[in-house]
């Protein structure tokens, strides 16, 4: 039997363990990618473990996500990332450069090499042949300082791709028919491959847009083979020496099958507020829209602003329409002024952003309360515009332009006639805001600079062998990182402040949390429990940081997001599940759960028995740890862990 392309790239990278699924494996990763958002935080972690010099072949640290400079937080904080990045041999993507994942395909991205990112939507980089993958902030530190990244062995699930896409049709349609297939989890322990016939009629930057948003399945990661396609995109972006061919082997097979045909796409759209709340665009026409938002890594590339630009050209936006056009990339972003596409958007009423993540994470263009905004952007999950009480629908590009001519969401078929664009034959490449890595004798000599706002990481104690916490929240099913801990103009200024920021822990889904936590921190600590798919969405290791500040000790739910789950091992927090689903019943918000004998149970099996005081009742857990990371959790989490391994 033959391999696909992620057995391939697994067995390549495989340092540690056997490619059988469900089993932990430890991998060598080649790249790395992290953003101000999460990487102030690595940069800390870097230099706590003492790092000389990056053993990575090629890292790189964008300022993508805060870039609103309201005060001085934020260009403090660019600073502290430039002198990192030259100090540990990075390169280094500067504010206005663009978004990570269009920018890192533009000018590093390699088929055939792994790519860790502390940022979830990383994976949109196996659009090039790549296993990416989106992980905590420390654990891609751990992999800038040459340790393997830890995971579990993914099924490969294997999309077969055939036709061609309709009129009005695009890559966006085909990702979000996965979602209406399969909702937000349906990826979980899987890694989405896709193959056939089909992926000749998509770019790769098609397919970028399909494996970005492989993180609102739950999928480990999303390949696609570096063909004649990759060859093409390197070719024009004057790096075509980069370029090997990876494709499935004749014979190969997968653990999971499923075919798209893409002719019997239509337009697509999800409902707020959750990208598997996927309908055809037809059974919302009519509802009005006060924003149309496009960009963002779920649509970067120039085509996607290109035809926008085609549908709205000569026209005028519909009165009351805040069209916002949030550039992805500063090369791409020259190409549509060339090509005239930066003139119609405007001429028609459009309002231009600077090239970065924006408005996707609430830095800026929030919607306002009690409208719709109709936006291009991976997610919609509750709060995540900027907007606490939002409602934002997830498009493609066809549909928000037409609907913002007219005001209200609109099928784009009945436009009629359908504007074809071309991709530039000679694209821009301009590294002009790309700095590249010092050589490790000059790295050595550069210092840190560091504002006001960055606060190192506390110690973290060991896991108790007793422990009675009260459940300060119990929550519902599918609970995002963002209602964990939000983004926004509010809260990631303080992404390297962790007293600050925990201050905005779970405001989303309770706003009394934060006091009563505080109240109990410095006792007992306390536990939550939650649903199915709990701490969705993004990487971002402060939403398991900030909780774990503020007193948190376990996190009980029915099961989690992989990248979540990590995090919390991570920082110390004990991730359980029920062992039967009817055990969440006997819990109330306000229990005292306890538990004895916690560190002997962990290390002799799965099972971890606690009792709710007062009620006289049992409830039965379950760890799902690797004896490495019971090891960890022990030590109180991978900092501790490290250091004594040091």
């Amino acid at each position: 039997m033959g391999y696909n392309v992620t057995q391939k790239l697994i067995q390549d990278h495989l340092v540690k363990g056997e490619m059988k699924p469900g089993d932990e494996i430890g991998l060598k990763i080649d790249q790395t990618l992290t953003q101000d958002a999460t990487g102030t935080m690595v940069m800390l972690e870097l230099e706590a473990m003492g790092l000389d010099y990056r053993k990575t072949e090629a890292s790189a640290q964008y300022v993508d996500h805060n870039l609103i400079q309201e005060d001085s937080k934020n260009p403090d904080d660019h600073l502290f990332l430039e002198s990192a990045a030259q100090r540990f041999g990075l390169h280094f993507s500067r504010p206005g450069n663009g978004v990570s994942h269009p920018v890192h395909m533009q000018r590093l991205a390699k088929p055939g090499q792994t790519l860790l990112g502390s940022d979830s939507h990383t994976c949109a980089n196996g659009c090039m042949g790549m296993l990416a993958m989106g992980a905590g902030g420390i654990d891609v530190a751990m992999a800038i300082a040459g340790e393997p990244f830890y995971v579990k062995m993914p099924e490969v699930w294997g999309v077969y791709v055939k036709g061609e896409l309709p009129d009005w049709v695009g890559a966006k349609d085909v990702i979000l028919e996965m979602l209406r297939r399969h909702d937000v989890k349906g990826g979980v322990g899987k890694v989405i491959e896709y193959y056939g016939p089909g992926l000749k009629e998509l770019s790769a930057m098609d397919r970028h847009v399909i494996a970005n948003m492989g993180a609102e399945l739950g999928a480990t990661g999303t390949v696609f083979p570096s063909d004649d396609v990759v060859k093409d995109y390197l070719k024009r972006q004057e790096r075509e020496e980069d370029w090997i061919e990876l494709v499935a082997d004749k014979d190969a097979d997968y653990d999971v099958h499923e075919t798209i045909n893409l002719s019997e796409l239509e337009p697509l759209i999800a409902k707020p507020s959750s990208p598997g709340n996927v309908v055809p665009v037809r059974e919302v026409a009519g509802e009005p829209i006060y924003q149309s938002y496009i960009g963002s890594s779920a649509n970067p590339g120039y085509r996607d602003f290109a035809i926008a630009a085609e549908i709205v050209k000569g026209k005028s936006v519909a009165n009351g329409v805040s069209f916002d056009l949030n550039p992805t990339s500063r090369q791409m972003l020259q190409d549509l002024v060339k090509d005239n596409h930066i003139a119609s958007l405007l001429s028609s009423g459009g309002r231009l952003h600077q090239a970065g993540c924006n408005g996707c994470i609430g830095m800026g263009q929030a919607p306002a309360t009690g409208r719709n905004s109709l936006r291009t952007t991976p997610r919609n999950f509750p709060g995540r515009s900027g907007t606490k009480e939002d409602s934002v629908f997830l498009c493609g590009p066809e549909t928000a332009a037409a609907s913002a001519l007219y005001g209200k969401i609109v099928d784009p078929r009945d436009l009629g006639e359908y504007p074809k664009v071309e991709e530039p034959a000679h694209p821009t490449v301009d590294t002009s805001l790309l700095e590249y890595p010092l050589p490790e004798d000059e790295a050595k000599k550069v210092e840190l600079v560091k504002g006001p706002n960055i606060a190192s990481i506390p110690e973290m104690d060991e896991l108790p062998d007793q422990l009675e916490l009260p459940i300060l929240l119990k929550m519902g099913d599918n609970i995002s990182t963002d209602e964990i801990l939000a983004g926004g103009a509010r809260v990631l200024p303080y992404r390297s402040n962790l007293p600050e920021i925990s201050k905005f822990t779970f405001e989303i889904v309770d706003d009394t949390y934060y006091n009563r936590a505080m109240d109990t921190k410095e006792q007992s600590g306390h536990a939550i429990v939650g649903g199915y798919n709990y701490g969705q969405g993004s990487s971002r290791e402060h939403a398991a940081l900030a909780p774990r500040y503020l007193g948190l000790r376990v996190a009980i739910v029915q099961d989690f997001a992989r990248i979540h789950w990590q995090n919390l091992v991570n920082f110390g927090v004990l991730p359980l599940t029920f062992a039967e689903s009817t055990e969440a019943e006997k819990i109330e918000q306000g229990d005292v759960i306890q538990f004895s004998g916690l560190r002997e149970a962990m290390k002799n099996g799965e099972t971890i028995t606690a009792k709710l005081k007062d009620k006289n009742q049992e409830v039965q857990l379950r760890h799902t740890l690797s004896s490495r990371q019971v090891d960890m959790m022990l030590k109180g989490g991978l900092i501790n862990w490290t250091k004594e391994k040091a």
